[in-house]
């Protein structure tokens, strides 16, 4: 376990290096050689010998600001810094002498004239840069005294909810705001004034939460005293040891080191060796952890029979054992079939791997599905058909090699911020950037980012876009010959030339389609072909569509035509939207494949499981999660085990969803708290939240990381455990010991995690499948040498349109996302401090469309389709063009999925969030919808208030 006491990461001053050439130098007599253009500074470290600095990080690059980290080099004069200064062979240098002793104490004696000396109530003390310099150059007095000006008296600014800025303990190192620019890159901070009044300043000398800031922690994590602060520390004092483990919020997966004292959790500081996010972090990760204590988790298990009668709490053994009695009366009644599951891509490998175990093993069907069939399931889909292999293709750290980049409905400065600040870091050394997307992201015209091309199609028309797209690269003569001749089949290239060539698929034709210019398209096209290595990025606005499989495979074609596939630097990349919605499909939580994305037709595999469980498997797929509503409402499909998904507010068509949950007699859930769904819920198993677990996720780069548990679960089990008893309760026996003996049985039945264990993975950090024994350190890039199906296969992607289109009745297009401050249904980043920036979603609307609805902005407005009606508040922007309104799903009460319907792509049944067509008009009280909303949550909020606190059955 990664436990350790609490230390500061060593500092090594500046960036490595890479380099084939080396420089050999000396240093205090020690020969070393470095890779050319390393510092002086970073050399000194790694031979050991650590020179003092306040200004200088290996985490930014040098700025020489700070002059404690003076060096003597031979035959030079003077003193130069060690930080700015580069290693070069022959070099003599000489890092401590009577002369630059004196140098560093005087340097110190003028920070710490103009410094409070309250250390021993510091909330820095212990943890602080400028305490330790002050030792280490051997500081013993001040001769500078406070009779002078000072900032002593300055005053604090405790806006942001998370972190304090004290400008009187700055030592105007730069540090924090070269940290916002070169590892976040929001520019948000600056030096103000000049000489003796500079100090640091938030935006236009603003507070921190009204200026541009998004709390991402860079600054504080970089800040050498208690400048910057976390309020938990000042609150709670310095920890004692830490965990590292990984983050429960969005696809990025990114390493932290939970920093406690005792069960508590003091701060989370990303960890500098994570190989998913390497030492940066956005605001969910680093500060928005609280839901894990909040008072509306419920730890005791719960029964009841109706859904209108009060609960019941319970010990576990009791509603196990309730939970199991009720399946197995539902399947004697209605058939094997008539029940299923849910595994949630919130929980672990682990988890998810048992869950979909149990439906398979204990109820014996395959109804089993998770949240991706939602989100991913046309990526799994599509780049099966075309490469054989159902992820991306690279590291996150491929898009520093990148010199094109298409991003493609995904908008990673809201839903992977942390991956969005590696892109733009690429873009502001020159990569090259195509967004396709409807609305205006930050990407497009940021104040230091701007796209090249900005291809604001029409919901629905992805598809279109593409071939026409590639209409220009095989027309043009853009197509990489060579490598289309030697890694994709000939047969499926030569038709699908064939087909984008038509005068149909033309950027002229398909202008009036997709409400791109021609030229737009063909210029991208270009770019995108001969710019260098290209690559895809793409998210949720590509596969929650009807043709969302055809899109990912038009992704496919365009990368295979183009060569760039299988180095760095370019590929297929979803940006996966949850923390292990790649696990969880990996886990084999589809209805129609076994884990490792095997079909539960195929008898070789099927028999592999089989013996190894112990037990017969259906050979017929099971029923996906549209399939099971529809199923219930109809009267066939009578309970669930829904694990950590609040089906009832991130799926589509709310009242149908919510119609089928009332028809079902028994519904479990296991989560952290009463959600949408759990008020139908006839058994409430308490959930742990990633703090209390031990596993694995999967992030959307194949890295399996390892997930530690930093406390015991307040529940009493973990939700692993849970999954084990109710199997067992079922007369389906499961033993394991740990978590990791269930990776140890993922790893003898799914050839891609083969070689993958908790022991490897504590060793090497994190590994990416595939890994086995072809690829025993992991694959961080796919593709290589050949696509995992053999020859690159291209389809066909004829656009279709969408049934879901805009018209007299319904004239507007409504398009959903996300937004950087909240995650997914809320139901965590909502208890947390994070309201403060978003706390409702909101409707985005066009000024033309505004003006003609006299609408005004913060007006309420009705949003009506052929599913439902919801009210929201308007606000007025360009960011969204004329004839489509956008919103986030982040509140229950907005009811963003009440009027979204039931279209969904034609492979995967995966949902068609980002296309409804709506009507928007001026109101001044909520839809009915919301007013029986507020009254079914004001009826189950009291029945859990009045929860019965004794063991008690409702069988009786």
């Amino acid at each position: 376990m990664l436990e350790t006491v609490v230390k500061r990461d060593r500092d090594l001053g500046t960036p490595a290096r890479t380099s084939e050439q080396l420089v050999t130098l000396t240093i205090d007599g020690q020969t070393i050689s470095v890779p050319e253009g390393t510092s002086v500074m970073r050399a000194a470290a790694e031979a050991g010998i650590n020179i003092p600095k306040l200004c200088a990080t290996d985490s930014l690059e040098a700025f020489g600001s700070c002059r404690l980290c003076l060096v003597e080099i031979e035959g030079r004069r003077g003193y130069p810094a060690s930080c700015t200064t580069p290693a070069e062979n022959g070099m003599v240098v000489r890092t401590e002498t009577p002369k630059l002793h004196d140098l560093r104490v005087g340097v110190m004696e003028l920070y710490i004239s103009d410094h409070p000396l309250d250390c021993l109530t510091c909330p820095a003390n212990g943890d602080c840069e400028l305490q330790d310099m002050a030792g280490a150059v051997g500081l013993r007095n001040v001769r500078y005294g406070y009779a002078g000006a000072n900032h002593l008296q300055d005053a604090k600014d405790e806006s942001n909810p998370y972190f304090s800025y004290d400008p009187s303990k700055c030592i105007v190192c730069n540090r924090c705001v070269r940290a916002c620019e070169e590892t976040q890159g929001t520019y948000a901070l600056t030096i103000s004034g000049k000489g003796f009044d500079s100090r640091v300043a938030a935006g236009q000398s603003e507070a921190f939460l009204d200026s541009e800031c998004v709390s991402c922690g860079a600054c504080v994590q970089a800040c050498p005293t208690s400048t910057l602060q976390e309020k938990t520390v000042i609150m709670m004092g310095q920890a004692e040891h830490s965990v590292v483990t990984t983050c429960a919020y969005c696809g990025v997966g990114c390493g932290f080191k939970a920093e406690m004292k005792g069960q508590e959790v003091v701060r989370m500081v990303p960890w500098k060796d994570g190989q998913a996010n390497r030492g940066h972090s956005c605001v969910k990760g680093r500060f928005a952890w609280g839901y894990t204590t909040h008072k509306d988790r419920v730890l005791k298990p719960m029964i009841r029979k109706r859904i209108t009668d009060p609960w019941q709490e319970v010990s576990w053994d009791t509603a196990i054992n309730y939970a199991a009695s009720e399946f197995r009366r539902i399947q004697e009644k209605y058939g094997r079939d008539s029940v299923g599951g849910i595994a949630s891509s919130r929980c672990t490998n682990e988890e998810t791997w048992l869950v979909q175990k149990l439906v398979r093993a204990a109820f014996g069907n395959n109804n089993v599905d998770t949240c991706a069939r939602v989100c991913h399931s046309p990526t799994g889909y599509g780049l099966k058909q075309t490469m054989g292999e159902s992820a991306g293709t690279q590291t996150f750290d491929s898009v520093m090699h990148t010199d094109v980049i298409i991003l493609i409905g995904a908008n990673p400065s809201s839903g992977h911020p942390v991956f969005a600040s590696r892109m733009k870091r690429r873009l502001r050394q020159g990569a090259k950037l195509i967004v396709v997307d409807p609305r205006r992201i930050e990407l497009v015209d940021g104040a230091h980012v701007k796209a090249d091309y900005h291809l604001p199609l029409r919901p629905g028309t992805n598809t279109a876009l593409l071939s026409a797209l590639a209409h220009v690269i095989v027309t043009e003569g853009l197509v990489n010959e060579a490598f289309v001749a030697e890694r994709c089949d000939a047969k499926s290239f030569n038709e699908w030339r064939e087909f984008v060539s038509r005068p149909e698929n033309s950027p002229e034709a398909m202008a009036p389609i997709t409400g791109v210019p021609a030229d737009d398209i063909r210029g991208a096209a270009r770019l995108y072909a001969t710019g260098g290595n290209g690559s895809i990025y793409y998210g949720l606005g590509v596969t929650e569509h009807s043709q969302g499989s055809t899109t990912v495979m038009a992704i496919a074609n365009l990368a295979m035509a183009t060569g760039n596939i299988g180095r760095e630097g370019v590929g297929v990349n979803p940006l996966r939207g949850q923390n292990n919605v790649q696990g969880s499909c990996d886990m084999g939580s589809f209805p129609h494949e076994l884990p490792g994305y095997r079909h539960v037709s195929d008898d070789a595999v099927r028999g592999e499981f089989e013996a190894d469980w112990g037990v017969t498997l259906q050979p017929e797929p099971g029923l996906r999660l549209p399939n099971m509503f529809d199923a219930a409402v109809s009267g066939s499909f009578k309970a669930l085990y829904c694990q950590a998904e609040d089906i009832i507010q991130s799926d589509p068509d709310t009242q149908h969803v919510a119609a089928a949950l009332s028809a079902m007699e028994c519904v479990v859930v296991q989560d952290l708290f009463l959600t949408e769904t759990a008020k139908y819920a006839h058994v409430f198993l308490p959930g742990s939240t990633f703090l209390e677990k031990d596993g694995t996720f999967t992030n959307a780069e194949r890295r399996i990381s390892r997930v530690r548990k930093v406390m015991e679960p307040r529940n009493g089990m973990s939700d692993w455990e849970v999954t084990v008893a109710l199997s067992n309760a079922l007369g389906y026996p499961m033993n394991y010991r740990d978590p990791g003996e269930i990776m140890d049985e993922i790893a003898r039945l799914t050839p891609t995690f083969a070689g993958v264990s908790f022991e490897k993975i504590d060793r090497m950090g994190s590994l990416q499948w595939p890994c086995n024994d072809a690829a025993p350190d992991g694959t961080p890039i796919m593709h290589v040498d050949e696509f995992v199906r053999g020859k690159g296969r291209f389809m066909i992607t004829r656009y279709v349109p969408t049934d879901e289109r805009s018209n007299r009745r319904f004239p507007l297009l409504l398009t959903t996302g996300r937004i950087l401050s909240q995650y997914n249904v809320g139901a965590q980043t909502r208890r947390t401090a994070n309201v403060l920036w978003h706390h409702e979603d909101v409707l985005e609307i066009h000024p033309q469309d505004a003006e003609d609805r006299g609408v005004n902005e913060g007006d309420w407005v009705g949003i009506e389709s052929r599913a439902g009606q919801t009210v929201l508040r308007a606000t007025i922007t360009e960011r969204v063009q004329p004839g489509v309104v956008y919103t986030t799903f982040h509140f229950p009460q907005s009811g963003a999925n009440v009027v979204t319907t039931d279209n969904a792509d034609w492979a995967t049944d995966c949902p068609e969030y980002k296309v409804t067509a709506v009507q928007v008009t001026r109101v001044t009280q909520p839809s009915e919808w919301q007013r029986q909303w507020t009254q079914f949550e004001d009826v189950q909020q009291k029945l859990l208030r009045e929860r019965i606190r004794e063991e008690a059955s409702v069988t009786k």
